[in-house]
């Protein structure tokens, strides 16, 4: 702590990103990346921007994007006017916390949720309040409805538990709220779920994020969006341009671009991390493992005879990462990301080692 330090500073949690531990020969399954490389059509774009002698890298990128908006826009059937797009997810996330959820009252979060929500609360001086998640884990909607609220956000399918929202439920916490911005922050939604971008048309209330962290296999490009109602949208704007007018690089508009448009290689790139998905399931269960319902490239399980930061411990020693949290209710459980076949069957039997 320095005396320079504003109060702002002192007073801050912040969020504590997945390790990216230098480990050679290590079977990474702690931040849900995607086991598969992006598009090669991603590359290819890159290659072209840069074209001979990357002189274009001396310009500055478009400060709106548009290439990257159309192309969001033409994916899900919006104008480019409902469309925003920032520097990952969490950019847009942060924006959306500034630009539309700092009220008088206080917005409301699940309890066990994306561990950021708090973090940019205490940033932005936003109040706010949890809402238990069930005994299951799922998120009840009658909990988000008849309560004054400066508004409401959860991610769907939810993080780190995994847990899917159907859009019927989403539709009946929009109704509910009509005088409050809910956002519904679906990272995950490509590998079981159903977008709620389709209800825009229906709810000036309702914000959609989405990046290309995950599905799309651009961790390392940071890009993200959010789909909403236009005026939501323009809020976002004026926050971003009283922020930083170039977030999104040259080489990170046209990846994203090339990215959206390669449906073939999404599709099945996702549906391979599915099967994967359910197989591990099936594994873990057989070992005794309880796991919980996942619509995400994750899954979330408990041992009940065995500690599960011991489990990871043991884990690691065999050079295989999953991520522990130390938090209440779930102290117990191992967010484990989906890897490749290869990856999550070296993972399988290193827990039977372990296990006997």
């Amino acid at each position: 702590m320095s005396r320079f330090w504003s109060q702002v500073v002192r007073d801050l949690t912040p969020y504590v990103p997945g390790e990216q531990p230098k480990i050679a020969n290590l079977i990474k399954l702690n931040t849900n990346e995607n086991p598969y490389p992006p598009s090669p059509r991603v590359l290819a774009a890159i290659r072209g921007e840069l074209g001979d002698d990357a002189a274009r890298l001396r310009l500055y990128p478009d400060p709106n994007a548009d290439l990257l908006k159309a192309a969001v826009a033409r994916r899900h059937g919006v104008t480019a006017q409902q469309v925003f797009v920032g520097n990952g997810s969490d950019e847009v996330l942060a924006h959306a916390f500034q630009a539309l959820l700092k009220h008088d009252a206080p917005i409301l979060f699940p309890d066990i949720t994306y561990s950021f929500y708090p973090v940019y609360c205490g940033l932005y001086g936003v109040a706010y309040r949890t809402v238990p998640l069930t005994a299951d884990f799922s998120i009840d909607p009658a909990d988000y409805c008849g309560q004054a609220n400066g508004g409401i956000i959860f991610p769907n399918p939810n993080a780190p538990t995994g847990r899917l929202l159907a859009l019927d439920a989403i539709e009946r916490i929009l109704a509910a709220n009509p005088d409050s911005v809910v956002v519904v922050d679906e990272a995950y939604v490509d590998f079981g779920g159903d977008t709620a971008i389709g209800l825009v048309a229906r709810y000036d209330n309702l914000l959609v994020i989405h990046t290309l962290s995950k599905s799309r296999a651009l961790a390392g490009l940071r890009v993200g969006f959010a789909v909403g109602h236009p005026a939501l949208i323009e809020a976002l704007e004026r926050v971003k341009n009283s922020f930083n007018s170039y977030p999104l690089d040259r080489l990170a508009i046209v990846g994203a671009v090339a990215a959206l448009e390669d449906e073939a290689h999404f599709a099945d790139c996702c549906a391979r991390v599915v099967a994967s998905r359910e197989r591990l399931v099936g594994e873990l269960a057989g070992l005794g493992f309880d796991v919980l319902p996942s619509a995400a490239n994750f899954i979330f399980a408990r041992h009940p005879q065995r500690d599960a930061a011991e489990l990871a411990g043991a884990l690691r020693d065999r050079n295989i990462i999953v991520r522990h949290f130390k938090l209440p209710r779930i102290d117990q459980h191992l967010r484990i990301t989906v890897g490749t076949d290869d990856e999550c069957r070296a993972l399988s039997d290193a827990l039977r080692e372990i296990l006997a």
